[in-house]
């Protein structure tokens, strides 16, 4: 039987954004009157607080990403006027831009993500994340003490001390980046160690850099660790995690989540692309509507493992990375994926505009062989590019291997006219 870290977990989703509406109202009636940045986009937009009463109304406010909190920062430092003045302020983070972060305090922060994980009573955990003035370390650490696990403090030590912490301490996880714990293994096995065999490390937490699916192959079939990937940003702490069914990513409780349209804010159609916006329920930092620049949508589909709360169905890649076609966002990361199910052939699309319409045309770098073995190749191809990325290729062309020189996976010749 499944073990939740609290019974929030399991609440039925209308209970959840019920709960969700009443805190945020709160919230914003809090923020207007201790934050003279909502105060100032509120009154400047002729919103009132009250009219903000569920996360639909979230779309009054305008999205607000990272770039745009460094320059309200540098107008009103530290926290650009989100901060209210009397707030019992743990510790300020401090991250690249600068931003300056105050520390919210809650209990749950990080933690939902590594007990989803399976750390718990019992566990040693080596803690890479840096402890010096980003926030990363001390969150994770906090995150992983509250699921009952001892935490070495290791940072950002060479990769022989990690190997020898592990030896020494009897580590069971690991928490970091997946190319670290990579560049780990790697040492251990300059040193003559057989990384399986010869420690107990068995489950890792990943954050802060993609999990792709062959390191996650390789972590677990040869090295015998469980792998999880949890999901989060500075500016608002964790956002999504994985359980073990590891088929998205469950939104954290604490956060309100909006699948958007990156050039009108507004909310995509229910399991489309989008960019995805945070808004963290807290009574310190009044920041709504945070966009992280991330693509991604929403699985809404009930979770095997009990949790009852929406998943985001991973990273898709970056705004800016990212095309719009027939109103659809592709994204480098979807086309990845297409390539790696495809025994990682070389392929491009090219997206032209005919009879006004969006017309997609997928360039294949195939081998020549029986036209049966192609014709296959391309149905193949349509019916997944159709799958993940929601949208129909118009035609497949063929060429020889060696073709695509100047490699560049999407190639936009649209032209618009005024």
């Amino acid at each position: 039987m499944t073990n939740y870290f609290d019974d929030k977990e399991t609440i039925s989703p209308e209970e959840r954004e019920n709960d969700q509406n009443r805190r945020l109202s709160r919230m914003v009636t809090l923020g207007y009157n201790h934050s003279e940045r909502l105060k100032t986009i509120l009154d400047e937009l002729g919103v009132n607080p009250a009219d903000i009463k569920s996360i639909r109304d979230l779309e009054k406010l305008p999205v607000i990403s990272r770039e745009e909190v460094v320059e309200l920062e540098l107008q009103a430092p530290p926290f650009g006027g989100f901060c209210r003045n009397d707030a019992d302020i743990d510790r300020i983070f401090i991250s690249p831009g600068p931003v300056y972060e105050p520390h919210l305090r809650e209990n749950t922060l990080w933690a939902r993500g590594y007990f989803a994980a399976g750390f718990g009573k019992g566990d040693i955990v080596l803690n890479t994340f840096s402890y010096h003035m980003v926030a990363a370390g001390l969150t994770f650490h906090e995150g992983l003490r509250q699921t009952g696990a001892t935490v070495v403090p290791a940072g950002t030590s060479g990769t022989e001390m990690q190997v020898r912490l592990i030896s020494d301490l009897g580590i069971t996880g690991y928490t970091g980046t997946p190319s670290f714990l990579m560049a780990i293994i790697n040492k251990a096995e300059e040193m003559g160690h057989d990384f399986k065999k010869d420690f107990k490390l068995k489950k890792a937490s990943f954050v802060a850099e993609p999990l792709l699916p062959r390191v996650r192959k390789t972590f677990e079939n040869k090295y015998g660790i469980n792998t999880y990937q949890m999901y989060g940003a500075t500016e608002v702490g964790d956002i999504a995690y994985e359980c073990g069914e590891k088929n998205g990513w469950h939104i954290c409780e604490e956060v309100i989540i909006e699948i958007v349209d990156p050039a009108t804010g507004k909310r995509v159609e229910d399991g489309k692309l989008g960019e995805v916006v945070v808004t963290r329920l807290n009574d310190i930092f009044f920041l709504f509507r945070f966009g992280t620049g991330d693509l991604s949508s929403i699985i809404e589909e009930k979770c095997p493992c009990g949790r009852t709360s929406y998943r985001l169905n991973g990273i898709a890649g970056r705004v800016g990375d990212a095309v719009k076609v027939r109103g659809l966002f592709i994204a480098p990361t979807q086309l990845k994926e297409i390539s790696e199910k495809m025994g990682d052939i070389k392929f491009r699309i090219v997206i032209t505009r005919e009879s006004y319409k969006d017309y997609v045309t997928a360039i294949l770098e195939l081998e020549e062989g029986e036209a049966d073995r192609v014709c296959h190749l391309e149905k193949r191809f349509g019916d997944l590019f159709q799958r993940i990325c929601t949208v129909k290729v118009n035609k497949i062309l063929i060429e020889k291997p060696g073709t695509m020189t100047d490699y560049k996976i999407i190639l936009d010749k649209r032209e618009w006219v005024s």
